[in-house]
């Protein structure tokens, strides 16, 4: 019998969401055929904000994901994501447990980066740069080294203090990290990228390495971005572009700024259920979120309460 557990405290959440347990529950998840996730429903608040309704459900297992998004608060020093991911049985429809919204989101995030680095990276080892220095910038570090392995990071971020706070985490991680001031000189230099920033505007321009890989995570609505046009062009033209999921198509912002034909890219679950996937050049991963990342997340937490 699962024990109910109705708090939603950030620690209880991240202890039962391990990465390498996460990362191998959304791997699960892909090949997973009763999983059902309708479109999220978003509705815009007052100043930019947005709350996102986000259900999901398979064979036994059903959440929904209630976040509030308000941009404004970051130059509050208040967090930009706030609210709870509900956890239901589906055979007696009792509520199992809440879980922290922001935690679940950083952390299944992130793993899913990691899940997409794992299949699709030509090049696996470090240094990771890191593009952003906020809760998925940590979230990234922490999931590249505890799931990949990756001892060595590049930090870059508009603000010097978040990205010297982010290697002083990293280190006392005992792991390798530097700070840089641009990102763009510094992808030259690393396999593997990540951008996780607001997405007010192009963080990163410079045309990635032949066996780059980049995750870009900020911008999920059509009018955010991270990358410039041309670098999402030249990878369509000459690599590989995947999609995190097909709800992507109407929501990559930087893919769509860029005039690309976003539904006629492969989702990770094409890639996920395909051994003879084919690769070619550099790989641009994008990531917009999905709630069946959120009932994966779900799904890795619920063992643990197992009486």
């Amino acid at each position: 019998m699962i024990s109910a557990n109705l708090t939603s405290e950030p620690s209880f959440t991240a202890e039962r969401l391990p990465y390498p347990l996460l990362i191998r529950e959304l791997h699960r998840l892909l090949l997973d055929g009763s999983v059902q996730v309708p479109a999220r429903l978003v509705l815009p608040l007052a100043d930019g904000a947005s709350l996102f309704v986000m259900p999901a459900t398979d064979a036994r297992t059903a959440i929904t994901k209630i976040i509030t998004f308000t941009p404004a608060n970051a130059r509050l020093g208040l967090a930009t994501i706030q609210g709870d991911v509900v956890v239901f049985d589906v055979a007696s429809g009792r509520r199992l447990m809440l879980l922290d919204g922001p935690t679940v989101t950083a952390r299944r995030t992130a793993a899913v980066s990691v899940l997409a680095a794992q299949r699709l990276a030509p090049c696996q080892h470090g240094p990771v740069l890191i593009v952003g220095a906020g809760v998925q910038g940590t979230s990234h570090l922490e999931a590249f080294a505890e799931g990949m392995g990756i001892k060595e990071f590049f930090i870059a971020s508009r603000s010097l203090e978040s990205a010297a706070r982010l290697v002083t985490h990293a280190q006392c991680l005992g792991l390798k990290a530097q700070t840089v001031k641009d990102a763009n000189i510094a992808l030259d230099e690393c396999p593997m990228a990540v951008t996780c920033t607001p997405a007010s505007g192009v963080v990163l321009s410079a045309l990635p390495r032949h066996d780059g890989f980049l995750a870009a995570v900020g911008a999920f609505t059509p009018q955010m971005v991270e990358l410039s046009a041309g670098l999402c062009r030249h990878v369509a033209a000459h690599g590989t572009v995947v999609l995190d999921t097909r709800d992507a198509a109407h929501e990559a912002g930087d893919l769509l700024q860029a005039g690309l034909d976003v539904s006629s890219f492969a989702s990770l679950a094409d890639v996920v259920r395909n051994d003879a996937f084919q690769l070619k050049g550099p790989v641009l991963f994008k990531s917009c979120g999905w709630a069946g990342w959120d009932l994966a997340a779900a799904r890795t937490a619920l063992p643990m309460q197992l009486d």
